[in-house]
C-alpha cells in the first residue's frame, strides 16, 4: 500500500460504507452489486487485465466468449429471477428485444417473446438509426407497407441513406431485430386496431413511426440470408471495439402483422444512460484522484519531500468539482429510476400524465450527463500528465468507449431541445406552481421572481435553499429569454418552425439550466433522505455545495442576467469555492473509495486501491505482446538487412 493513500485514509472521518450505500440506493443494492463484481472478477475466464493489448477482432471475439460464459454461469447462481433478468440485460451484449417488448409489447406478445429472450434462445438488436437519419424519427426512410391480403408487413430500405447503421449486435450477433420504420398502408375501413393505426393516419397523409420485430434468425432460418437481406459490421470505430455495430438493408422482406408492438410507445429511457455515464466519470475521477495523491512533483523546500500533486490548488480545481459532478449524476440516476418506476406504474393503470415530464427530464439528463462525463474524463486524463495518455491508465479506454454517448440514443443538442419544448409548453400554460411537477415549479405563474440574489456572505452559498433558489432563478430567466426570442421571431412573420430555429441556441441554454436544477435537487434530496453520521453528512453537504458553487463560478454570466447576481456575489462564490476545495481535498481519497470500484473493474495501473502505481505500470508494460521476443522479428526481417546494406555502401 502506498504510504500516501494509507495516510489519506487513516486521517479521514468519513464513514465510507454509509456513502457507498447511499450511492447504490441502499445497503441491499450494495450487497448485490458486490456479489456480482466478486462473481465476475474472481473468475479467470472473465479476466480483463489484457484487454488493452487486444486487436479489434480479438476484442470482439473475447466479448462474445465472455458473454456466453457469463450467461451460462448465471443459471447456476442462487439468485432471484429478477436478478437473473438484470444480469442478462447487463451483459456486454444486452438483449435489446427485452426492453422494447417489456415497454411496448402486448401481454400476448410478451408471453411469446420474453421467455426465449430471457433464456437467450434469441438475441436481439434495436435498429433506429439510419445512414442518413438519427434522432428525427419522422425523417426515417425505412418503410413497412401493410398488405391486408396476406396480413403482413413488407419491409424495405428503398434508398442508400435508409440503410440501418450503427445498431449494436446487429452485424454478426443478433438473431432478431426490433426495427423502427415508417408505416404505410392502403386505405381501408377495417375496424382492426392495427389497420386503424396504419391506415387511418395514412389517409390524412401523416406518417406513424412503428416498431416491428423481424424473424431474421441467422441460425434457425438460413434461407433468409438471401439477396433480400444485406447485413454486416460497419467497420472500425473510435472506441467500443468489442461492440458489433452493424448495417442492414431490406428488399421486400415480409413479416406477420402481429409482430408489430401494439401496446403503446415508450418514449423515455429509464435512467440507465445517466447511471452508466455517472459510473464512467466516477472511474475517471477515482483514477485521477488516487494518482494525484501518489504522484509527487516539485519541492516546497530544498531537500524536502516533493509535493503531492493534489495539494496544488490548480489540480484541486480540475478534479474536485468533477468528483462532485460524479456524485451529483449518480443521485440524478437514482432519481430517474424512481421517476421511471412511478411512471410505469401509472401507465399500467392508464394514467399517462407523468409521461411528458419523464421524457423531458430523461432527454435532458442524458444530454447533460454525457456532456459532463465526456468532458470530465478528458480533464482527468490531462490531470494525470504523460501517464494519462497510456492505455494502462484506463482513462483513454473510458473516453473512447463513452464519448459516443453524446451522439447515440439521441444527439445531445436534439435531446436538449426536446427538453426545451416541454419547458416552453409549461411556460406558456402559466399555471400555479402547486399544479406543476416538482422540477418545473419555478415556471409557475405565481413563483417568486426575485430581482436580486440575497447572498450577503460567502458561506451562504453552502445553504441548500440558497443554492436551489439561485439555480431556479437562473433557469427561469433563461427560459423567459428563449421564449421572448421565439415570440419576437413570430412577430416578424416567421412560421413557428422558423421561429423555433431562430431561438434554439437560447432554448438549449435554458434546457441545460433546467437540467442543472434537476441534478442539484436530486443531490440535495438524496442527502436529506439518507441516514448518515454527522461528519459524513457535513462532508457530503460540502461536496454538494462544491457542485452548486462551481456551476456559478464557471457560468457567471448566466447568474448575472437581469442583475440577479452582482459581481461582488460571484466573487464571493469564487472565494467560497476555494474554501470548499481545501475541505474536500482532505476527504478526496475516501470519497472516491466510496464509489467501491474494484481494481479489476477499474482496470487502471494508476488508480489501483493500493497506489503502487509505478510497479503496476512496469508490470503492465512487460505483458505487451511486443515484448515477448527479446529481439523482435522486425529487426531481423527489416532493420538488420537494411543496416548491413547501408554499412557495405558506406
Amino acid at each position: 500500500m502506498a504510504k500516501e493513500l494509507q495516510q489519506e485514509r487513516s486521517q479521514s472521518s468519513l464513514n465510507i460504507e454509509e456513502v457507498t450505500n447511499m450511492l447504490d440506493g441502499g445497503r441491499s443494492n450494495t450487497d448485490k452489486r458486490r456479489q456480482l463484481y466478486k462473481m465476475m472478477l474472481d473468475d479467470p475466464m472473465l479476466r480483463q487485465d489484457d484487454i488493452y493489448f487486444l486487436s479489434d477482432e480479438e476484442a470482439f471475439k473475447r466479448a462474445v466468449q465472455n458473454d456466453v460464459y457469463l450467461i451460462r454461469k448465471c443459471h447456476n447462481l442462487n439468485v432471484s429471477e429478477e436478478e437473473k433478468k438484470v444480469l442478462v440485460k447487463k451483459a456486454i451484449y444486452g438483449n435489446c428485444v427485452i426492453d422494447g417488448m417489456e415497454g411496448q409489447g402486448t401481454e400476448e406478445q410478451q408471453k411469446k417473446w420474453l421467455t426465449p429472450a430471457y433464456s437467450y434462445q434469441i438475441i436481439g438488436a434495436y435498429a433506429q438509426t439510419e445512414l442518413g437519419h438519427g434522432t428525427n424519427l419522422r425523417g426515417l426512410e425505412t418503410v413497412a407497407t401493410y398488405d391486408p391480403t396476406t396480413q403482413e408487413f413488407v419491409l424495405n430500405t428503398p434508398t442508400l441513406t435508409a440503410t440501418k447503421w450503427w445498431p449494436g449486435t446487429l452485424g454478426h450477433v443478433a438473431t432478431q431485430l426490433t426495427l423502427s420504420v415508417i408505416l404505410h398502408g392502403p386505405r381501408s375501413h377495417s375496424t382492426d386496431p392495427l389497420c386503424c393505426i396504419a391506415v387511418g393516419h395514412i389517409a390524412t397523409h401523416a406518417i406513424v413511426v412503428a416498431r416491428l420485430v423481424t424473424l431474421g434468425q441467422r441460425s434457425r432460418n438460413p434461407s433468409l440470408h438471401r439477396a433480400s437481406i444485406k447485413v454486416g459490421d460497419i467497420g472500425p470505430k473510435f472506441g467500443s471495439f468489442p461492440v458489433d455495430n452493424g448495417f442492414l438493408q431490406l428488399d421486400n422482406v415480409r413479416i406477420p402483422r402481429d409482430h408489430m408492438l401494439m401496446k403503446y410507445a415508450q418514449v423515455a429511457p429509464n435512467g440507465v444512460y445517466t447511471n452508466l455515464l455517472a459510473q464512467c466519470l466516477a472511474k475517471a475521477v477515482t483514477i485521477a484522484v488516487r494518482y494525484s495523491v501518489v504522484r509527487r512533483q516539485g519541492q516546497e523546500t530544498t531537500g524536502g519531500p516533493e509535493t503531492q500533486v493534489l495539494d496544488y490548488q490548480t489540480q484541486q480545481y480540475k478534479l474536485l468539482p468533477l468528483l462532485s459532478m460524479a456524485y451529483a449524476l449518480n443521485m440524478a440516476s437514482l432519481y430517474m429510476t424512481k421517476l421511471f418506476q412511478t411512471c410505469q406504474s401509472e401507465m399500467a393503470g392508464g394514467d399517462f400524465q407523468s409521461l411528458a415530464e419523464l421524457h423531458a427530464t430523461s432527454a435532458g439528463l442524458k444530454a447533460l450527463s454525457s456532456e459532463l462525463s465526456s468532458q470530465g474524463i478528458e480533464v482527468c486524463r490531462l490531470a494525470c500528465g504523460g501517464h494519462g495518455y497510456s492505455l494502462a491508465s484506463g482513462i483513454p479506454y473510458l473516453y473512447a468507449n463513452f464519448v459516443a454517448a453524446m451522439t447515440y440514443e439521441g444527439e445531445n443538442t436534439v435531446m436538449y431541445l426536446q427538453t426545451a419544448r416541454y419547458l416552453n409548453k409549461i411556460y406558456l400554460q402559466k399555471q400555479p406552481s402547486a399544479s406543476l411537477p416538482a422540477n418545473v415549479v419555478y415556471l409557475g405563474v405565481d413563483y417568486p421572481h426575485h430581482k436580486h440574489c440575497g447572498v450577503r456572505s460567502a458561506t451562504q452559498f453552502s445553504d441548500p435553499h440558497t443554492q436551489m433558489e439561485s439555480y431556479r432563478q437562473r433557469a427561469r430567466r433563461m427560459v423567459a429569454m428563449a421564449a421572448s426570442r421565439y415570440d419576437k421571431a413570430l412577430a416578424k412573420g416567421l412560421k413557428p418552425t422558423e421561429a423555433w430555429n431562430e431561438s434554439t441556441v437560447d432554448w438549449t441554454v435554458a434546457a441545460k439550466a433546467h437540467c442543472y436544477c434537476a441534478v442539484l435537487r436530486a443531490f440535495q434530496e438524496a442527502l436529506s433522505s439518507s441516514e448518515l453520521s454527522p461528519t459524513t453528512r457535513h462532508t457530503l453537504e460540502s461536496l454538494c455545495a462544491t457542485f452548486a458553487v462551481f456551476g456559478v463560478v464557471s457560468s457567471p454570466g448566466d447568474f448575472a442576467v437581469e442583475g440577479y447576481m452582482s459581481h461582488g456575489q460571484i466573487q464571493m462564490a469564487r472565494e467560497h469555492l476555494y474554501t470548499l476545495l481545501a475541505e474536500i481535498r482532505r476527504e478526496a481519497v475516501p470519497l472516491v473509495d466510496a464509489f467501491d470500484i474494484p481494481d479489476g473493474q477499474l482496470n487502471s495501473a494508476l488508480g489501483r486501491f493500493d497506489g503502487d502505481v509505478y510497479k503496476h505500470l512496469f508490470d503492465w508494460a512487460l505483458k505487451a505482446p511486443r515484448n515477448k521476443e527479446k529481439v523482435h522479428s522486425v529487426y531481423r526481417k527489416y532493420l538488420k538487412p537494411f543496416m548491413e546494406t547501408t554499412k557495405s555502401k558506406l
